[in-house]
């Protein structure tokens, strides 16, 4: 990755914008910029600083002098325990920023950093992310590799799911082995922690396994991502044990033809509300409309909810490497719930990156 450029790029950006830095904390964007993610920092001061004209630095605890020592984009400077960073950090600051200014904070910055840099009052603080996702809503072909391939981690997650008897498993049990397969697969580790829904737990979108077991005739709902390079996937399919009623069936189909319009819809310069409105129409034309109770669809990247967000008031137009899901969905309170979702990328029209069937499976 050229993390150089990525730097250079939010300078420029900035000094267009009248800010004189940014600070940024251990997280999506301070990787994004730096190829650094480290672990457990917790309390620790631990700060990505830019200014706009000058290099930049990263403050951190000595305890990470190895991990740092191959950055090569600028200085770093390491305080002990015991010390005072914070003394650090403002001298710092007078060195590389103006006296007064705009300085943007990630909109990720632990609160107790910004009330103990009493130094920052002179500074008018703005937020950082709306101008960095300018730079990550388009990927690189680097990141495109690294996307589809945790995208092709959960595809194989999925065929070893419905070659194995799930009937008498729990929920935690399913979503504990979903968990284990996809670092089996060689991912970093899970985008967010799996979605296993059977039955009436499926009517919750973001449902928390519980001890509940699966049973026959049961709708379950599988909602799971992988990690790879720092990248992540997010694919959900939804099964039957045994044979589906009509009524499943119905909402089966009508799920799948809302998300195929939106699919058909995505091209270069459309808005992303109108994707979600492709999938929406299809819904309410059902029947089902009020039953579809979240957006279309989300950003992926170093994070599994970024920009675009594909929902019914997003303006945003859509662009050549843009990465986003497509998840319509219909919850059925006390029945069941159906949710379909594959990762998208914008390439003169839609790629689906995730390759496995999109069909009702009885296991």
């Amino acid at each position: 990755m050229d993390y150089r450029r990525r730097v250079l790029k939010l300078q420029e950006m900035m000094k267009e914008g009248g800010a004189v830095g940014a600070l940024i904390a251990p997280g999506s964007n301070f990787y994004y910029l730096t190829g650094i993610n480290p672990l457990g920092s917790l309390e620790r001061l631990f700060l990505l600083v830019i200014p706009a004209e000058e290099e930049p630095a990263i403050i951190a605890p000595k305890l990470y002098e190895n991990e740092l020592s191959e950055w090569e984009l600028g200085r770093v400077f390491l305080w002990r325990d015991g010390e005072n960073p914070y003394m650090l950090f403002g001298k710092i600051l007078t060195e590389s920023f103006p006296e007064k200014g705009k300085v943007l904070v990630d909109d990720n910055m632990p609160v107790g950093i910004l009330l103990k840099a009493e130094f920052l009052e002179n500074y008018e603080l703005g937020t950082l992310n709306s101008l960095l996702s300018k730079l990550r809503i388009i990927k690189s072909g680097e990141e495109i590799k690294l996307l589809k391939r945790a995208a092709e981690i959960v595809d194989k997650v999925f065929y070893a799911l419905i070659d194995e008897k799930i009937e008498g498993r729990s929920e935690r049990e399913l979503a504990a082995w979903i968990e284990y397969l996809i670092k089996s697969l060689g991912a970093d580790g899970v985008s967010f922690e799996p979605i296993v829904a059977s039955g009436p737990n499926g009517a919750n979108p973001h449902h928390r396994p519980t001890d509940r077991k699966i049973l026959r005739g049961d709708v379950v709902v599988l909602d799971y991502g992988a990690r790879y390079g720092g990248y992540c996937s997010d694919i959900t399919r939804t099964v039957v044990v045994g044979e589906p009623s009509e009524e499943v069936k119905k909402v089966y189909e009508t799920v799948k033809e809302a998300q195929e319009r939106a699919f058909q819809a995505v091209r270069e310069g459309i808005a992303a509300g109108d994707v979600d409105m492709a999938a929406r129409e299809t819904m309410t034309k059902a029947g089902y409309g009020e039953y579809f109770t979240h957006r279309t669809g989300h950003g992926l990247g170093l994070e599994v909810h970024e920009e675009p967000y594909i929902s019914p008031d997003a303006s945003t137009l859509l662009r050549e490497g843009m990465v986003f899901t497509i998840e319509p969905g219909i919850y059925l309170p006390g029945k069941f719930g159906i949710r379909i979702e594959d990762d998208v990328l914008v390439k003169r029209m839609g790629i689906r990156l995730t390759k496995a069937e999109r069909e009702l499976m009885r296991i």
